[in-house]
């Protein structure tokens, strides 16, 4: 059965039950990678991907400033390694998360 994708409320809940992965992403919402790109193009702006990877990177900066750790922060954000974590917030937000956050 196909989703109505205009029907979906909580697309940040799909985006972290869908491991931040368009194509599965596409999959939760019964839709092929294809529509959900056009769709997102449309109502959004920008691609399943970049979506993402901004909602991701906003969750990250959210569990830190919350005080977690950045082996914790990496966890509750799905990163397999805090290396990983550490390059991307870096690369999204112009900061290591071990520095005290900019305001």
């Amino acid at each position: 059965m196909k989703a109505n994708l205009d029907d979906i409320q909580d697309w940040l809940l799909l985006a972290q039950r869908a491991n931040w992965s368009a194509v599965n992403l596409a999959k939760q919402c019964g839709v092929c990678k294809r529509t959900l790109e056009r769709y997102f193009l449309k109502q959004m702006g920008k691609s399943p991907k970049v979506w993402l990877a901004e909602q991701r990177q906003f969750q990250a900066l959210k569990v830190i400033q919350e005080g977690y750790s950045i082996k914790e922060s990496s966890q509750l954000i799905g990163y397999e390694h805090p290396s990983q974590f550490s390059r991307e917030v870096r690369k999204f937000w112009g900061y290591c998360p071990a520095s005290p956050i900019p305001v």
